[in-house]
């Protein structure tokens, strides 16, 4: 069996003195696509960050490969994982293409500018997420689905093993939704990137994940496919409210929400 990409063993994570996160091990295999679900408050974007290298756990606490997150070197992992966090508040005027360049900063030597080969990876990252159109327009310029392309072109153009999303589809339309969980689809299909993501919809994440990490007061509660954790006892259970299953026209779980739950 092969030694997963990411293994996350018995990790308790505190912001101050209460736990976040309480003993999660999970165990993420090569190429895998996957959701991570629940409530607000559940832990879903603490445990990404975490996975991100945003935050740092106790030392073997995070492997990479194998190696402690804390040995290894921050540009190597940088190669390695990258993470695209739910907003991007942008202070100066950059242009959309420096952003997209800036993925290939940890591939920089200090004093360095970018090559062709920089400029090249760029140039197919915009063309897959279809951001090349407005690479000249000023980042704060364009819209929200807009700015989360372009930070996923970054990303792509970063040539991660690992993509970490904290609600990439969050706020937008279901135009813009469906066109980035593709790219991240195909980007998974075509470049065995292993793809990480916290999701709300429910319906979405049964679509395109191949499996569903479903988070409940810092807890896994279930792992596994999208069949056997999106089951009617266990939303129910997390999210407090009844609901009713059905299916869409490709046979994937739809969620129809009835009362709140009385707990």
């Amino acid at each position: 069996m092969n030694q997963p990409i990411i293994q996350v063993k018995n990790t308790t994570f505190s912001y101050d003195q209460a736990p976040v996160l309480h003993s999660i091990s999970i165990d993420i295999p090569v190429g895998q696509f996957i959701g991570v679900i629940g409530p607000n408050g559940s832990g879903k974007s603490t445990l990404l960050k975490l996975l991100g290298g945003v935050l740092t756990a106790g030392s073997g606490n995070l492997l990479f490969n194998g190696t402690d997150y804390l040995n290894k070197n921050r540009k190597q992992l940088a190669r390695s994982i990258t993470w695209v966090a739910q907003d991007h508040p942008m202070v100066f005027p950059f242009k959309v293409s420096e952003i997209v360049l800036m993925g290939r900063h940890p591939y920089l030597s200090p004093f360095t500018f970018e090559g062709e080969e920089d400029i090249d990876i760029v140039r197919s990252a915009m063309e897959r997420t279809q951001t090349l159109q407005f690479a000249h327009r000023s980042f704060n310029e364009i819209s929200g689905g807009e700015k989360q392309r372009v930070m996923i072109a970054g990303a792509i153009a970063q040539e991660p093993e690992v993509m970490i999303l904290d609600e990439p589809t969050s706020a937008l339309d279901i135009k813009y939704q469906i066109q980035i969980l593709n790219i991240l689809k195909e980007l998974n299909a075509d470049k065995n990137v292993t793809v990480i993501l916290a999701m709300h919809d429910l319906h979405l994440a049964a679509k395109f994940c191949d499996r569903l990490i479903l988070l409940d007061h810092g807890q896994v509660f279930q792992d596994g496919s999208p069949e056997e954790v999106l089951k009617k006892e266990h939303i129910e259970k997390v999210y407090g409210v009844e609901v009713h299953l059905i299916r869409d026209h490709d046979g994937k779980i739809m969620i129809s929400p009835g009362t709140l739950c009385t707990q």
